[in-house]
């Protein structure tokens, strides 16, 4: 299930791609599928080493296009363990609602991005999420939660202090905004609640068979209800010595 809609964020075989706090790597599977020469990362070492395990399955599976590399590794976010200008693309997902020093990540995340690289931000809706926390406090009050809710111009506006230049945004995921409802009102670790189950077994059978009524109703649900918020931006090429210079 991915967040970044690749459609509006190109991917080329053979940018070098940073998945930060890449979780359990859907985002840099997609990349490693397209070509890309990726680094998964994240401060979850479990996470991580599974992740490793699942790029040497598409190694082996061929799943991956020839020139493709995947590296994962646990590293810091607010200390990126990479050189200036390092990667074409960053991609950060369902994390910086989680990090205290949000604009210390945005201002590293910017420092490894190439000039004229590609950067996507998704982060949890605001309406969906205020819900979530309203209806429990067990869904954000928990070691490594979410410590702050976003709204969308709020956002755009750090990526701009932080020397962005956003060109789009969007929301996804808006079946999935209900399940967390649900999950909420019933109990965040409460599985076996039967609206819960009923829905989950829903959503598994959207991923799986991804039919036409689903992935409509979710198209429509999107702009109203939809579970994240995503905004994509450049890193501005810096001016030359010459650009100010006259004839």
């Amino acid at each position: 299930m991915l967040t970044v809609d690749f459609s509006r964020f190109p991917l080329a075989a053979g940018d070098r791609v940073l998945d930060l706090g890449c979780g359990a790597g859907r985002h840099a599977f997609e990349c490693y599928r397209r070509g890309a020469r990726v680094v998964a990362l994240d401060r979850n070492g479990e996470e991580i080493r599974e992740v490793a395990k699942w790029f040497a399955a598409m190694k082996e599976a061929g799943e991956a296009p020839e020139g493709a590399t995947a590296t994962a590794m646990e590293g810091d976010a607010l200390a990126l363990p990479f050189p200036d200008d390092s990667f074409d693309v960053v991609i950060i997902s369902e994390v910086m609602e989680h990090i205290p020093d949000d604009k210390g990540v945005l201002a590293e995340m910017v420092r490894v991005l190439k000039p004229g690289g590609r950067i996507a931000v998704t982060v949890p809706r605001y309406g969906p999420e205020k819900i979530c926390w309203a209806l429990s406090d067990a869904y954000h009050e928990v070691e490594g939660g979410h410590i702050r809710i976003y709204r969308g111009d709020e956002l755009l506006d750090r990526m701009r202090e932080a020397g962005l230049r956003p060109y789009g945004t969007h929301h996804a995921h808006g079946l999935h905004s209900p399940y967390w409802w649900l999950k909420c009102a019933f109990g965040v670790n409460n599985d076996k609640a039967l609206p819960v189950r009923a829905y989950h077994k829903l959503l598994v059978w959207d991923i799986m068979k991804k039919p036409l009524a689903t992935r409509l109703a979710e198209q429509a649900l999107n702009p109203i209800i939809g579970k994240s918020f995503v905004a994509y931006a450049t890193k501005p090429h810096l001016p030359s010595a010459c650009d100010g210079d006259t004839a």
